[in-house]
């Protein structure tokens, strides 16, 4: 009779003791090493960079964040695995940055998390091929230009409104550090990212190349110089005037007749403002959501609030417009006889917020999340509208603050000041308030123009021409109107005058990198044969094949 507990009887020895055996060899039991393990690993080192970010700002922390990262890839046994530790790091870095965009996408965001991420698989790949094994101190030295040159180019492909935009640009982490401003204003965000990573870069190389690192330690000192003299060169902006900004931020309104509620908070703060003189009164993104030619009556309310405090006010209408089908995002400039006429269609939208891409093959988000039920429709191009004492206005509508190219464009076409009016009460208890208020200082401070932040929940805040906060800004907690001092400065900077030549330099170093590549492979030798070559019948060991001239054997006895 069999005992229970016996391999192969009823107590289920035998499986208990197949779970064992595959427990043991479990890649998960294997340690470190294995590649469970080493992918985990990856998308941790990649979701590190976040920190850098806002809200927890540790804006130092970018210059090391990368490290475990490279040194992941770096030590991959094969180029295949590297690439794979680059896509793992790409979707914890994407999940990271973006995490506050769990609510509206829910399971979705790994989805797109493991799209995104794709973009660094070749750049893992380029870790392992510049600083894996043992490389020449030259080929260490190159990899401190190429290597941030392939992050860049990550970057550049990203930034595609399709993709997400350029939110979490790593050189938008030093949104507050005043010497990476000035470097925004030679090359834009651009210039700063390809420091961050080149420090970064360097560091690898200290810690894995001790061979190398007095040429690292002197790529390290050339750095600092460069970034030194550009901070020094880069011109700063010349105020000659000031204006009077006012911005009026409403606050949480939900449910059913929130739209009405806004609009009303609004016209109350507004109206706190007469008394004092400003230029300008701004309101967020959606504080108006009816169409001011379908509904007079709500542009006459709007235009007595301009006469009641003496400026214009510049509101953003978020409504099915009666002049063309379907739903725009609008900034509408209204004076004190109604809209002057001065009108700008948001043109670059949020992905799934505000579309969705290819609906009819992904349309089912909308049950998953908080995708977008009918689609906005685009502007086809920037305004710059003039104020009736002269002062040009560029409007940008919600993320499109996240865009160089845009802000760089209006300020070319004449924008003194750039203003972005926002939204994120989706978002408020996340980083997302305050990473959106960060990008308005790197636009500032590319162009050398004040930003205006303006929001209907918060974080709203103003940055002058040099990407500097002025004043306190209004945080998500408040419903509140403020007024702020803005200085008004001319001239171009660097950036906006020659734009993105930061990407041009990167594109070249890659350029440089694949035809260095090329050269290389076609003076390699080729290789020698891996394997003896065939012996014929006649030929073995006891007997080698004799050569053709080599005289014929005669036996004793032979003729």
């Amino acid at each position: 009779m069999p005992k229970y507990g016996v391999s192969g009887g009823p107590g289920g020895g035998g499986a208990a003791l197949s779970w064992r055996r595959r427990l043991a060899t479990s890649p998960w039991r294997r340690g470190p090493g294995s590649p469970w393990w080493r992918g985990f690993a990856a998308v941790l080192a990649g979701a590190l960079p976040a920190l850098a970010f806002p809200a927890p700002g540790l804006w130092w922390f970018a210059y090391v964040a990368l490290v475990p990262w490279m040194l992941l890839a770096r030590s991959a046994p094969t180029g295949r695995r590297a690439a794979l530790d680059g896509w793992l790091g790409g979707m914890g870095f994407v999940v990271a940055v973006h995490h506050w965009l769990m609510p509206s996408l829910h399971v979705f965001i790994v989805a797109l998390a493991a799209l995104v991420g794709l973009l660094w698989l070749p750049w893992g790949w380029l870790v392992r091929l510049m600083l894996g094994g043992r490389p020449a101190v030259s080929r260490a030295l190159a990899a401190v230009a190429v290597l941030p040159s392939g992050w860049l180019m990550v970057e550049l492909a990203r930034s595609w409104e399709g993709l997400g935009g350029p939110w979490g640009l790593l050189g938008s982490s030093q949104w507050d550090v005043t010497a990476a401003l000035r470097l925004a204003s030679l090359g834009g965000v651009w210039l700063v990212t390809l420091l961050v990573v080149t420090v970064n870069t360097v560091l690898v190389v200290l810690l894995t190349l001790p061979y190398a690192r007095t040429a690292a330690a002197f790529a390290l000192l050339a750095t600092a110089v460069l970034a030194g003299a550009g901070w020094l060169w880069a011109p700063r902006p010349a105020p000659q005037h000031t204006a009077r900004i006012a911005v009026v931020q409403p606050g949480i309104f939900d449910g059913i007749g929130s739209t009405e509620q806004r609009l009303a908070r609004g016209e109350e703060l507004t109206r706190a403002l007469a008394g004092q003189p400003v230029d300008l009164v701004v309101w967020g993104e959606s504080s108006v959501g009816e169409d001011l030619t379908a509904r007079p009556d709500v542009a006459r309310r709007i235009a007595a609030l301009s006469r009641l405090v003496g400026a214009d006010i510049l509101v953003n209408v978020d409504a099915r417009r009666s002049d063309r089908p379907g739903i725009f995002k609008s900034s509408v400039l209204v004076g004190p006889q109604g809209p002057t006429g001065a009108r700008y269609d948001k043109m670059r939208l949020v992905p799934f917020g505000e579309y969705v891409p290819a609906r009819a093959l992904l349309g089912w988000a909308t049950s998953v999340g908080k995708a977008a039920g009918e689609d906005r429709m685009r502007g086809t191009e920037t305004v710059v509208m003039p104020l009736p004492n002269g002062l040009r206005l560029g409007p940008l509508v919600c993320f499109e603050s996240a865009f160089p190219d845009m802000s760089r464009r209006l300020v070319r076409d004449g924008a003194q000041l750039l203003i972005a009016q926002s939204a994120t009460s989706t978002f408020q208890d996340s980083w997302a308030p305050g990473q959106h208020a960060s990008l308005a200082a790197l636009r500032a401070a590319e162009n050398g123009r004040p930003m205006v932040h303006a929001t209907l929940t918060g974080v709203s805040t103003v940055y002058g021409p040099d990407g500097a906060r002025l004043g306190e800004p209004l945080g998500t907690e408040r419903s509140a109107a403020a007024v702020y001092d803005v200085p008004l400065a001319t001239g171009r900077t660097p950036y906006t005058r020659f734009g993105d030549w930061a990407l041009c330099a990167a594109m070249a170093v890659l350029a440089l990198l694949l035809a260095s590549e090329g050269l290389r492979s076609l003076r390699k030798p080729a290789p020698e044969p891996s394997v003896p070559p065939a012996r014929t019948v006649h030929e073995s060991p006891e007997r080698p094949a004799r050569s053709a001239a080599s005289p014929p054997v005669r036996r004793p006895g032979s003729r």
